[in-house]
């Protein structure tokens, strides 16, 4: 399988890389959109699943996620729900449209 895997749901998007490229890319990396419309009703628990299943088969050893918006509690619960813990927040660097200057969270999980 590529590295590469984008799938598109009824209810956002998810996809799967190597952290880094080239002799080490043991970290996984992903990132999910869900819709607006579907917040709250479980709709990123089934990708987050799936993606954490097809990490761990194609040979990762953890997965983190670079930019937890640190506003985004729901995000936030969820990853914490499948064992992800906050190693370190960038303070103010994300622009939010209603919050302003806001961090963003990097999130680890071994697998």
């Amino acid at each position: 399988m590529s590295p590469w895997m984008m799938a598109e749901v009824s209810s956002g998007a998810r996809r799967l890389i190597p952290f880094t490229p080239g002799p080490g890319p043991r970290i996984a990396n992903a990132g999910f959109v869900v819709q607006p419309a579907r917040r709250g009703e479980g709709a990123g628990r089934a990708p987050c699943r799936h993606i954490l299943e097809q990490a761990r088969a194609d040979g990762y050893r953890a997965m983190q996620f670079n930019a937890v918006v640190e506003t985004n509690t729901p995000a936030i619960r969820l990853w914490r729900s499948f064992g992800f813990q906050i190693l370190a927040t960038v303070p103010e660097a994300f622009r939010h449209p209603l919050h302003r200057y806001v961090g963003l969270h990097i999130m680890y999980k071994p697998l």
